[in-house]
């Protein structure tokens, strides 16, 4: 229902006859949520001196959208009939604030608070955190890396961190749709996000692949990883845990990593990018189980997948625990913890080592996928996203170290038992180390049985829900962007995006996926994901306006972000983000996996896959200064003004702001 406010004390408010065009469109609904517009006159302030303008007469807090209804209400100069009823508001104007209303209405929120905390603390904590970060740590300076860690946690991570959790939790939008209502012109941001998504499903999931057919290969009396008489072995194979006194040369192969190459990824049968090989019809049925549960897991929404995350989320910290007190106790486990802390103070002056600090904590926080905007969305609005964002990354970062402790301990157990340097032994990084190494050292274990189940079951649960934020990044972005196609279908579009994913996993299922995953692993993502943060890191501060932003952050949690958060997003964040990038762009990894050295143009091609995703955003601003009318000063001017109002909640009302 729409009715004209057009009182006298309404008249008396518009300084001029146009300001009074939009006056007082009151929307009603079922439910009795009122959403008032008020004149333009007052609720159209400039970006300066919107804060002040927040309040307004009948104490709720909103502002007017810059784009207004098409429809108009008669002049109350005299011109208007007084006996009016109706507005001459046209149908799509109705129609239109009839549908924000009611998908404001319909929704959905977090079940409970700790649902969101686990949530967010699951898609933090991956997989990165186990391998990733005690090889950094160890590699650049031992306990001396963590003082650069904590200073660009400090100052770049956490602010870029809490930034994001802020933008979703106020606008109630994702990744794509979002972009309305702080600068229109970067809307490419959230397409750009979404394909970088795509591209992480592609690959990431097939890790987890991995991780199952060890899961399952473990379930016998006697892993097949700690033996050299199976069919996949070579002469090479050397099990110096064996009881016989056996010796360890230059080419010597243990049985945990011919079981890693030869059997789960059987690289020996690709000869490289150029040669991937057949498709793994064992890795193939592991990744379709998993899509499985990853699909019954958010085809409902975060009501259901905010419940799988209390196993997936808590479970990793059970098992953790569990390995650390067993590694612990193991021979050796000393020298590991002495290499993995021992720290080298020289490093610090290396630059490398900044920018791996640097990179380490803004890959682990994760801003840029989408996926803080996206759980933030579904907050109630007076949720206090600034004690969440110190909470859930201050447990994501101790996560890392304290799996630091979980691997070394094992990786001086080795040392031991090989008689050799713990330099020697921690050689292997990233999948490999888990996969190989601390697979090795379970196997000659008392009990490896369980504690091989246990921990591969650690990895899938700490993929699982990073895999579910993901998607839930794009299902959010996309359903916001399309609530018209999309909005009463979601189960089919989770479904499709599942089958898509599933298929984009096909090359890095074959027998030499594992180079494909190394591949999309150092380019598809880190550049592109960079240059995201940094554009929106920008628009937030430079062009949305850091005061606007933060008078955003004051009405929802009652006190606005202090000098320190104020500097940090408008210069030390951007400047940071704009140094990992450049570092990453001027020396690019030369890739080595086994014994195949990645030709140059792999290197061409990495680039073009990262390009692909980021090639939106200017895509995006050159369409829209396209479609604008004007000239070009006013197609600017309007393309980096937000268009869309924000529905602030009070109560049963609901006000607009931008």
């Amino acid at each position: 229902e729409t009715e004209p406010l057009t009182s006298k004390k309404d008249v008396s408010d518009c300084s001029k006859e146009e300001d009074c065009k939009e006056n007082g469109l009151l929307v009603r609904n079922p439910k009795s949520a009122l959403r008032l517009v008020e004149d333009g006159n007052k609720v159209q302030p400039s970006q300066g001196d919107k804060g002040e303008a927040a309040q307004i007469s009948n104490g709720y807090s909103g502002v007017q959208s810059s784009a207004p209804c098409n429809g108009e209400v008669e002049d109350a100069q005299g011109t208007a009939p007084a006996a009016t009823t109706t507005t001459t508001t046209s149908t799509t104007c109705g129609a239109e604030a009839q549908q924000q209303l009611m998908e404001l209405e319909d929704r959905e929120t977090w079940s409970k608070k700790i649902d969101f905390l686990l949530s967010v603390i699951g898609y933090a904590v991956d997989l990165g955190n186990v391998w990733r970060f005690p090889y950094i740590c160890y590699q650049n300076g031992g306990g001396a890396f963590l003082i650069p860690y904590t200073i660009m946690a400090l100052f770049g991570g956490i602010p870029l961190f809490y930034m994001e959790l802020a933008l979703g939790q106020y606008h109630r939008n994702g990744c794509i749709s979002i972009w309305r209502k702080i600068c229109p012109i970067f809307k490419g941001i959230g397409f750009a996000i979404c394909i970088i998504d795509l591209y992480v499903a592609s690959y990431y999931n097939t890790i987890m692949a991995w991780a199952f057919y060890y899961l399952i290969s473990s379930f016998t009396a006697e892993l097949p990883w700690t033996s050299c008489t199976n069919p996949w072995n070579t002469g090479n194979c050397t099990n110096y845990f064996s009881k016989d006194n056996v010796s360890w040369s230059l080419h010597s192969i243990s049985p945990a990593e011919e079981f890693y190459t030869r059997q789960v990824l059987q690289v020996h049968r690709s000869n490289g990018l150029d040669d991937l090989g057949g498709i793994s019809w064992q890795l193939t049925l592991c990744l379709l189980l998993i899509f499985t549960i990853v699909y019954f897991s958010i085809w409902k929404g975060v009501k259901t997948s905010g419940k799988v995350v209390w196993v997936t989320a808590t479970f990793p910290y059970i098992i953790l625990f569990i390995l650390l007190v067993r590694g612990a106790t193991l021979p050796g486990a000393w020298r590991g913890v002495l290499y993995y802390l021992k720290p080298d103070w020289q490093k610090l002056l290396a630059t490398e080592v900044w920018v791996d600090a640097a990179a380490q904590i803004f890959f682990s926080l994760g801003p840029g996928f989408g996926v803080l905007l996206a759980y933030a969305s579904y907050n109630k609005f007076h949720n206090n996203c600034y004690q969440d964002a110190l909470v859930t990354s201050t447990v994501n970062c101790l996560t890392s170290f304290v799996s630091g402790f979980v691997i070394f301990t094992v990786l001086g157990y080795m040392a031991e038992m090989r008689n050799e340097d713990v330099s020697e032994v921690a050689k292997d990084t990233g999948p490999s180390l888990l996969f190989i190494t601390y697979a090795e050292a379970i196997a000659n274990m008392p009990a490896s049985t369980f504690f091989a189940i246990i921990f591969f079951l650690m990895l899938l649960t700490l993929g699982l829900d990073s895999t579910f934020a993901g998607l839930e990044g794009v299902i959010t972005g996309v359903l916001d962007e399309f609530p018209h196609v999309w909005g009463k279908r979601r189960e089919l579009f989770v479904l499709g995006l599942t089958i898509v994913c599933f298929l984009g996993s096909l090359a890095t299922l074959t027998f030499g996926g594992a180079y494909v995953v190394k591949l999309f692993e150092e380019y598809a993502t880190g550049p592109a994901v960079l240059t995201v943060v940094f554009l929106e890191a920008v628009a937030v501060s430079w062009f949305y306006g850091i005061s606007q932003f933060c008078n955003d952050v004051k009405e929802m949690l009652g006190s606005a972000p202090g000098w320190y958060w104020r500097v940090c997003w408008v210069a030390i964040s951007p400047l940071f983000l704009l140094f990992v990038t450049c570092s990453f762009l001027s020396s690019p990894p030369e890739l080595r996996l086994f014994d195949y050295d990645y030709p140059y143009w792999t290197t061409v091609v990495g680039y073009c896959i990262g390009s692909s995703s980021i090639i939106f955003i200017p895509i995006y601003m050159v369409y829209r200064l396209v479609i604008t009318p004007g000239t070009l000063k006013e197609r600017i001017l309007k393309s980096i003004t937000p268009e869309t109002a924000t529905e602030i909640p009070f109560g049963d009302i609901r006000m607009n702001a931008v």
